[in-house]
């Protein structure tokens, strides 16, 4: 069994909608779409942690109100990136 160390990457093969990749290559290029990918990858993992989050704390308490999810969106993501149905940026 091989143990990744920090830092290290694998190759994987995804399949994609063809103008979502086509987005994609015109955005970052065929030489930074391993990087491009990545990030969005990685940002979807922290929205999916936020989700999570909130879930526990809406289970334990109660729904949060519109006016809490804005401030925090505030927080988060400053005056023009408000969050959009509870997720998406």
């Amino acid at each position: 069994m091989s143990t990744a160390h920090p830092g290290s990457t694998s190759t994987v093969s995804v399949s994609m909608p063809t103008g979502l990749l086509t987005a994609v290559r015109d955005r970052a290029g065929q030489r930074n779409m391993s990087a491009y990918i990545t990030e969005a990858v990685r940002h979807r993992l922290e929205m999916d942690g936020l989700a999570e989050i909130v879930a526990e704390y809406e289970s334990a308490h109660e729904p949060l109100t519109e006016a809490e999810i804005e401030e925090a969106s505030r927080d988060l993501f400053g005056s023009g990136g408000a969050i959009n149905d509870r997720g998406s940026a």
